[in-house]
């Protein structure tokens, strides 16, 4: 008899999750490593959150919470998605997790059973289509390329929909590729869904205050008001504050799941960090006009990378409209030999081949269901960026 359950041979590693670790195992060797495989801003937590977390603490706020979030919490939730998102939220419609990628667990977990349907458009965060696998699903992946901007069509949507389908995933802005869905494009895959009562939506919108060009950013249950008790609302405080480390995740969505949820949630890790959750009040509660400063930032490192690997050596940059990553397809180097003759095959070699010999973490496009690309983060510093894009540069140079 085996030990190991056979279900944990559906999924593998999280790749992002290896290239960082891989990343920092060299660094910390006292290998110069540029480090774009980091998926989590650099700055730091704003002051006036670890000051808050600090009072908390000294309150006494250690102790157990309510399973899925304390009431101060779920309050300060349903104000930012009322404030930022124009939805109106019961405090009873939200639930908190320990990150989105638990709140996102456990949504698939308590609604996905053998051999249902979710649609997830490629690329893709790398976890959602083995939290899906995990539960007995089927991720059923609507490819999308550059020249549409990597968005998904109404028409594919409509194609991919089936009996079996229970969710649509919708990442906006995308990671790895950085995507961002205007308010008529979010209108006009909700016409296709009013024809598929018993498709629900799930939107993750880790990354909605980090959009450029002077965006403006609208999620999916707020421009298709009639569906909001289909849609479930994904967010955290992870990359908008800087505390990926705090681990705080929390989703709106309809009551009889939210419930659900907290049932499961009650059977695995409990609550979520007691003062982790003092300081996402305040976070959802403050100021964010330091944001202005961070996204002037990101969006000056975003247009660096792309003038400086857009179109040399066959590499194509689109420029992304949010998020904190480049996602460069290279075609081109398919098939080419390094100067020790080994063949790059697929863009996991490339990627390989670039931290071993040049000593830049990226992430295989492969790995988002892409390829053959790669995922650069430019949440690093200036110089990073400049110093990873000649060595990129240098990689692509000596092949032949």
């Amino acid at each position: 008899m085996e030990f190991i359950a056979s279900r944990m041979a559906r999924i593998v590693p999280s790749p992002s999750i290896a290239a960082m670790a891989r990343a920092k195992e060299l660094i910390a060797a006292g290998e110069d490593v540029c480090n774009m495989a980091a998926g989590e801003p650099d700055f730091d937590t704003p002051r006036y959150i670890i000051e808050a977390a600090y009072q908390a603490l000294l309150a006494g706020e250690t102790k157990y919470t309510a399973v899925d979030g304390t009431a101060q919490l779920k309050r300060a939730i349903c104000a930012k998605f009322e404030r930022d998102n124009g939805l109106a939220v019961r405090p009873d419609q939200v639930s908190v997790g320990a990150g989105a990628k638990q709140v996102l667990y456990n949504i698939l977990t308590c609604s996905v059973e053998d051999g249902d349907e979710v649609i997830v458009p490629a690329p893709y965060w790398v976890s959602y289509p083995d939290i899906v696998r995990l539960n007995g699903g089927v991720p059923v992946f609507i490819d999308t390329d550059a020249s549409s901007g990597f968005k998904v069509t109404p028409e594919q949507l409509r194609k991919s929909v089936t009996s079996r389908t229970k969710w649509f995933i919708l990442n906006s802005p995308n990671n790895p590729s950085g995507t961002v869905y205007t308010q008529e494009e979010l209108v006009a895959l909700g016409e296709v869904l009013r024809h598929y009562p018993h498709v629900r939506v799930l939107t993750d919108d880790i990354y909605e205050h980090l959009i450029y060009d002077g965006a403006k950013y609208f999620t999916f249950a707020q421009v298709n008001p009639d569906l909001a008790d289909r849609t479930v609302t994904v967010n955290g405080v992870s990359k908008a504050f800087a505390m990926t480390g705090w681990r705080i995740g929390y989703a709106a969505g309809p009551r009889d799941l939210i419930k659900a949820m907290e049932k499961l949630q009650s059977q695995t890790s409990g609550n979520p960090a007691a003062v982790s959750q003092a300081a996402a009040v305040a976070a959802l509660n403050g100021s964010t006009d330091f944001l202005a400063g961070w996204r002037a930032e990101f969006e000056a490192r975003r247009n660096r990378i792309v003038e400086l690997l857009d179109g040399r050596f066959g590499l194509v940059c689109p420029k992304p409209g949010g998020a904190f990553y480049v996602y460069v397809s290279i075609p081109t180097l398919i098939g080419k030999q390094t100067p020790a003759g080994d063949v790059i095959r697929n863009d996991s070699d490339f990627v390989m081949y670039l931290l071993s010999q040049y000593k830049v973490a990226t992430v295989q496009g492969s790995a988002y269901g892409v390829s053959p690309a790669f995922r650069i983060s430019f949440a690093t510093s200036t110089a990073t960026i400049e110093r990873a894009c000649k060595r990129v540069l240098g990689a692509c140079a000596s092949l032949r």
